[in-house]
């Protein structure tokens, strides 16, 4: 019995450091902590260009990948360009912005 206790420690020790392992980043893929963030950064650009009046029209894109936010799309003028990377940049936890909107 006591040999049988100890072989279910040893397993549930180990689903549990196999756990943590699965969670945890790499340099290609992200930690669920860091999904999690990635997701609320998105959500909070895409809100705010959205309630933008000048950048409401345009259609833009935007990913984000361990706080780099990347937009993307189609705009008609350099300050619509300028404008949404100012407010990428602006939302908290944004650590830089990869600006690929195109004019039209």
């Amino acid at each position: 019995m006591k040999k049988r206790n100890i072989f279910i420690y040893c397993i549930l020790a180990l689903m549990v450091i196999a756990a943590f392992a699965a969670c945890s980043s790499t340099r290609t893929r992200e930690s669920t902590g860091e999904y999690v963030d990635d997701s609320v950064i998105t959500t909070k650009v895409k809100s705010l260009l959205a309630a933008d009046n000048f950048l409401k029209s345009f259609e833009i894109s935007v990913e984000t990948y361990k706080g780099v936010v990347q937009l993307s799309g189609f705009v008609n003028s350099r300050e619509a360009v300028n404008k949404a990377g100012q407010i990428a940049q602006g939302v908290n936890g944004v650590r830089s912005v990869k600006n690929n909107l195109i004019i039209k």
